[in-house]
């Protein structure tokens, strides 16, 4: 479980292919302090182990399906990555529940300013439409954001300054996939 507040951003150094996993070497100077082989990082939203450890890197495994449902197969060496720990029970939860599961990947259609904040205008497939609540949480790139407007198989959310500056989003625009997870609630609601 995390939180949807990156902790940092994360630079791929390197990227290996092995047989049908690709492992990822991921530069964080000031993210590993306590970070051990075997704990789970969110990777721009994914969920993933960290396998080896070497200051100031890390490396993680991703299988076929990770690099195939998220855009994490597209990255290459000097793209940046969120990351975020995994929440420890008594932690704070500024964000919100986020598993680590993305659900699909989302296109940035249009990127912004609407009345002087920056909007993005993000396009899912139709059938997640039914998990877009109005002013309900999402996760992209495993950022914890808020739904201020939807359609069917579209969703808005705004970007303030320090989210810009510290995570990828500032990075994106249009065209640019992002990883979408879905608010747990959402789904579960949905599933009622």
């Amino acid at each position: 479980m995390f939180t949807g507040i990156v902790e940092e951003l994360g630079r791929i150094v390197d990227i290996l292919r092995r047989g049908d996993i690709t492992l990822m070497k991921v530069e964080a100077l000031g993210f590993l302090q306590d970070i051990k082989i075997g704990e789970s990082i969110s990777v721009n939203g994914a969920c993933l182990t960290v396998v080896k450890r070497e200051d100031p890197v890390f490396w993680f495994e991703a299988m076929p399906e990770t690099t195939k449902v998220t855009n994490l197969g597209a990255l290459r060496i000097s793209d940046k990555v969120n990351l975020e720990r995994s929440l420890k029970v008594g932690d704070r939860l500024s964000g919100h529940f986020v598993t680590g599961h993305i659900d699909c990947m989302g296109i940035v259609r249009s990127k912004s300013y609407v009345n002087g904040n920056l909007c993005f205008l993000i396009a899912v497939p139709a059938e997640f439409s039914k998990y877009l609540i109005l002013k309900g949480s999402i996760a992209v790139d495993g950022i914890s954001l808020t739904i201020m407007d939807k359609s069917s198989g579209f969703f808005k959310i705004y970007a303030i300054p320090h989210t810009l500056k510290n995570t990828t989003l500032g990075f994106k625009g249009p065209s640019h996939k992002v990883n979408v997870e879905f608010d747990i609630l959402a789904k579960k609601a949905a599933a009622v």
